[in-house]
């Protein structure tokens, strides 16, 4: 495979490092991995960590399309793999069709809320802009897969596992995320993409439902106290717009999808503030020095770094799926997931616990696609494709999914079958 990641910052450089370490135990897969980002000199910095004659550094602005064109003609790549903030992603997609080549996203294209009802219906959903040109994508016989990051991505491959194997038929899908890092000497930080956590929080979170289709709420909605293993304990989640309520239901057959995430009262407060300053916004321009930008670009600049914070940040983060639905006619609840601690993924790859987890799944996605492994035509999010070949390479990879049964019927029944098993095999 060659290789184009338009993106070195966090994600992009958890991607490149997670490449090469996997690298060493499944055999070489990559022939050539070009390194972009706007910062040539950060593209440049990642590629000598690598240490790799096959990475190479350059520069590209991820919204021009012919910049992108360009180097994918004079590197002969085959696929791109886009970790950029979502706003890049039209111009990096269109790029990839008119190449005719892969191409991959962790996060889809932006919404849009209604005009009129913001919190009650939708208007223009994530991932719109590239589900419309599915057709196109087929008759030029060329892939794109769509959310392909932690969540989502890992998050919809467990509900297609969930689906195949452990239920016989499903109530809800919700998938949920939580935490328990800590900052010292920061109350309230940004330990992801500042510019991608103001974006999904403040818009209206997305509900699915199979009597009513997609609607929204309120923001910060329903929240609930969930159970987070590895130590992490309970932790109030709230919905939040996420791909996975527009992704799964595509192609898992549920009742219901919903997403929510721990966003601590502290945090949802500030980001309230933020909007009620109009300081979210990136419909308007304020002139900084000799330059215009958006103030949600401001805030990005002079908000501490998630980068910077990566090293200093401790605790673990989960993401997972959690089912519930019926096994053998008994009610069955599941949590599928993955655990990542931050110091040890600081120690490995250099990265934050959390954009490691973000660059997980499409990696395993690329290494399955470079092997023949996931193959397909059209625009397709993850829970397309058979789980398990993924599954499995999470653990090679070093980021093994895990599972939690929930108190059920199932599981006392299941609990009572093993103490009889044992007495009859005795």
């Amino acid at each position: 495979m060659r290789l184009l990641i338009i993106g070195i910052g966090g994600v992009g450089q958890a991607a490149a490092m997670l490449i090469k370490e996997g690298e060493k135990h499944g055999g070489q897969w990559i022939d050539t991995m070009v390194l972009a980002d706007y910062d040539y000199e950060r593209a440049k910095k990642v590629a000598a960590l690598a240490d790799d004659h096959r990475f190479v550094a350059a520069q590209v602005d991820a919204s021009d399309k012919a910049a992108i064109l360009a180097l994918v003609e004079k590197h002969n790549i085959n696929f791109i793999l886009n970790t950029v903030a979502p706003v890049f992603n039209e111009p990096i997609f269109d790029a990839a069709y008119e190449a005719g080549v892969g191409y991959m996203d962790c996060a889809m294209t932006l919404s849009q809320r209604h005009p009129e009802k913001p919190y009650e219906q939708t208007y223009v959903k994530l991932g719109d802009y590239q589900f419309a040109r599915q057709e196109d994508w087929k008759k030029k016989n060329i892939l794109a897969i769509v959310g392909s990051g932690v969540e989502p991505g890992v998050s919809d491959v467990f509900a297609r596992f969930a689906e195949k194997h452990l239920f016989d038929e499903i109530d809800e899908i919700g998938v949920r995320d939580g935490d328990n890092y800590q900052i010292p000497g920061q109350e309230v930080a940004f330990g992801f993409s500042i510019w991608t956590t103001i974006e999904e929080c403040l818009n209206p979170p997305i509900v699915w439902e199979k009597d009513r289709g997609w609607f929204t709420t309120e923001c910060f909605s329903e929240p609930e106290n969930f159970f987070f293993p590895g130590g992490i304990g309970n932790v109030e989640v709230v919905n939040i717009e996420h791909e996975e309520v527009i992704l799964i239901p595509q192609y898992v057959k549920c009742k219901r999808c919903t997403f929510k995430y721990g966003v601590s009262r502290e945090f949802r407060i500030m980001l309230k503030n933020l909007e009620a300053l109009g300081l979210d916004r990136i419909d308007k321009k304020i002139k900084v020095g000799d330059s215009e930008i958006s103030p949600r670009d401001f805030i990005g600049l002079v908000a501490p770094s998630p980068l910077d914070l990566a090293t200093e940040m401790v605790g673990k983060g989960c993401a997972g799926t959690w089912v519930t639905g019926k096994k053998d006619g008994l009610f069955r609840s599941v949590y599928l997931y993955q655990l990542a601690d931050n110091q040890e993924c600081v120690k490995k790859y250099g990265t934050s616990s959390v954009v490691t987890q973000t660059a997980i799944g499409p990696v395993i996605m690329l290494d399955l696609i470079a092997h023949g492994v996931w193959k397909g035509v059209g625009v397709l999010g993850p829970e397309f494709f058979n789980p398990d070949p993924f599954v499995l390479k999470m653990k090679e990879y070093g980021f093994p999914a895990a599972l939690y049964e929930k108190d059920s019927e199932y599981d006392e029944q299941y609990q009572r079958d093993e103490i009889f098993n044992e007495m009859f095999s005795s």
